[in-house]
């Protein structure tokens, strides 16, 4: 059983439940000056089962992302955990990117590292659209599995040439749970079933306090300029609307046969059923 080289794409993103009003910027983009930065929770999960991984079976945990300088910040929260590496991607041709882009920006990166298991978070809670991770396997051309819940298995079979290695996962369904086993390299996408990511170790802390990652830009990574940020991006934004929940009329339904009966005549009556 060899040692395993695992990347994990990770995200700096603004913190949604302290959204304000001046949250979205006129051209469509978040305004992320106006929101704390935190580690996309996501992610953590992800991180966290590349370290069981590393923990398990022995090898690596690199940790990339895309962003601005700041992002600095949630590398150090990685290496402080236990990853080995970290690498930034920051460009200002990368600025704007959209699920398209920063898919292929991420791609580039992680195929320098040579990787047998790549994890990302299922989604970012700034887009919520779950794309990023599946687009980042389809461009490395492997195994893709998405809501990893737990990894129950990796497994080498064969010699020399012909040696492989399988991995056995659970994964949520949406109906239930599913048994894979997929051949890597491949890359899973985890959700916050697979568990919390652990604390930090004060060692490493005191060790990775002041630690700057690898800087990389688009052209260090091989990106072509025409498939990132504005230009790589289609998504279009129509229209930005600001939508406020407010509560109207109720009424109180005992739990009792009588109460449950008295509320399906009313809708009866006012032919919302039957």
């Amino acid at each position: 059983m060899k040692p395993y080289n695992c990347v994990v794409c990770i995200k700096q993103v603004p913190d949604t439940k302290k959204v304000t009003g001046e949250a979205m910027k006129a051209d469509g983009t978040i305004n992320r000056a106006a929101l704390p930065a935190i580690f996309n929770p996501e992610d953590r999960n992800a991180l966290e089962a590349a370290l069981w991984v590393k923990e398990t079976y022995g090898g690596t945990v690199t940790v990339v992302t895309m962003g601005l300088p700041a992002a600095t910040a949630i590398l150090r929260e990685a290496l402080w955990c236990g990853a080995d590496r970290a690498v930034l991607v920051t460009d200002r041709k990368a600025a704007g990117s959209d699920t398209l882009a920063t898919s292929y920006i991420l791609s580039q990166a992680v195929k320098r590292l040579n990787p047998d298991l790549v994890f990302c978070g299922r989604q970012a809670i700034d887009g919520d659209t779950a794309q990023v991770g599946p687009q980042i396997g389809e461009k490395l051309d492997c195994a893709v599995v998405t809501y990893l819940e737990k990894i129950l298995e990796v497994k080498d079979e064969g010699e020399g040439e012909q040696r492989k290695t399988f991995v056995t996962v659970v994964r949520d369904i949406g109906t239930g749970i599913e048994t894979s086993r997929v051949q890597l390299p491949a890359l899973f996408t985890v959700t916050e079933k697979f568990g919390e990511l652990r604390p930090y170790e004060m060692r490493r802390v005191m060790k990775y306090k002041n630690a700057e990652p690898e800087i990389l830009s688009c052209d260090d990574i091989g990106a072509e300029a025409d498939r990132c940020g504005f230009a790589g991006s289609p998504t279009c934004v129509n229209a930005i609307q600001s939508v406020v929940l407010a509560g109207g009329d109720f009424k109180e339904v005992a739990p009792t046969d009588e109460g449950i009966g008295g509320l399906v005549a009313e809708l009866i009556a006012d032919h919302a059923i039957g």
